[in-house]
């Protein structure tokens, strides 16, 4: 036998994981729509027209409209959440990339939770299944891949492990899985980006230029030799490995590196600096030194950070898209019946902004 308090326990709890009757009806007479576009709005799995969606939104702000989000995942085969997964929201590339995850899944009425890795691969595949678990619609997995034995192997099951929950994985600013893998990759001219940096420090006359910062096995790194390399090869020069420096995409690994360079005597024209970041620790150290930027050294980055425009001087560098990056990554992923096959891929362009840190390549004394 129940208790009277038990009982009311039941009642409170079978009238809070379910929709009130007469709600509905009456956001769906305020925004002049049937109840049953309202149910689709509130489920978001059946395609609606922008400007209904946008009156039944309104209607439901207008009268106070409070969907019970348990009982919604209860039906639902998906929590209606996007998760941003990122080695380090600190930085300023993560983190305009993630405001662009963040304006598009609120656009399309998701939730978007943000999930940091410190670097770590497998704490980054532990979080993927975990937002599996939990039933997130997408999971957006921003900057370089590691090429460790089995990471790729291991991805690809969980992409496909996604797929089959109703989820998507999405890789900004990584290259693909392979074929007939179920992803939706968002890249940008990495290599492009690099040739044409590159190109344009020859262009002024500089041929000993530093390559500062790479971390071989990093996808983003990688990508950003290979732009290097090509350029210099183009010009008829070979590759100097003594000139490609590996380090963090720091400010402090960049000013170390650089003190370094210039205490072993290594012979160089232009730095170019595999992030803005290091950018601005290989100005830092190059000012210590007493070399002048762009008289004596020129100098450039990569990524177009706010950063690059406040640093004395402002900094050229090759500009990313971001925040076009993470929104596209989410549109994308959030309508794929709009674009219909396993694989979808895009790739944005990437330029050189010419600011003052770099100029003619100094004439031999």
């Amino acid at each position: 036998m129940k208790h009277e308090g038990d009982a009311k326990r039941e009642g409170d709890a079978k009238r809070g994981s379910e929709i009130k009757r007469g709600t509905i009806k009456e956001v769906a007479a305020r925004a002049g729509v049937s109840p049953a576009t309202v149910s689709r709005v509130i489920g978001g799995t059946y395609p609606v027209a922008g400007s209904t969606r946008s009156r039944v939104q309104r209607a439901m702000r207008d009268l106070d409209y409070v969907v019970n989000a348990y009982a919604r995942a209860l039906v639902a085969s998906t929590s209606n959440t996007v998760a941003f997964v990122v080695n380090d929201i600190t930085g300023a590339f993560f983190a305009h990339i993630a405001m662009g995850v963040e304006q598009q899944a609120t656009a399309e009425g998701r939730l978007c939770l943000v999930c940091t890795t410190h670097g770590d691969p497998a704490r980054e595949l532990a979080v993927i299944n975990l937002m599996r678990e939990q039933r997130a619609e997408a999971v957006v997995l921003v900057g370089g891949a590691p090429s460790t034995p089995g990471y790729g192997e291991r991805m690809v099951k969980l992409a496909r492990a996604l797929d089959a929950a109703g989820s998507r994985l999405v890789l900004a600013g990584r290259p693909s899985l392979g074929p007939d893998v179920p992803e939706t990759v968002v890249e940008y001219d990495n290599e492009g980006g690099a040739f044409a940096m590159t190109s344009y420090l020859l262009s002024l006359g500089h041929e000993r230029i530093v390559l500062l910062g790479t971390q071989p096995g990093l996808s983003t790194s990688d990508e950003r030799v290979r732009g290097y390399e090509r350029a210099l090869l183009s010009r008829g020069l070979t590759p100097d490995q003594s000139l490609m420096v590996p380090g963090e995409f720091s400010r402090e690994s960049g000013y170390e590196q650089t003190l370094r360079l210039i205490a072993d005597g290594v012979v160089f024209t232009a730095v170019y600096a595999i992030t803005d970041m290091v950018a601005a620790g290989v100005l830092h150290a190059l000012r210590e030194a007493g070399r002048r930027v762009p008289e004596d050294v020129s100098v450039v980055g990569n990524d177009d950070i706010p950063l690059a425009q406040e640093l004395y001087p402002a900094l050229t560098t090759v500009h990313i898209p971001h925040e076009e990056l993470g929104r596209t990554a989410v549109r994308l992923a959030l309508n794929r019946a709009d674009h219909p096959g396993a694989q979808q891929r895009t790739k944005m362009g990437t330029h050189v902004v010419v600011r003052d840190s770099a100029g003619p390549a100094p004439r031999p004394a």
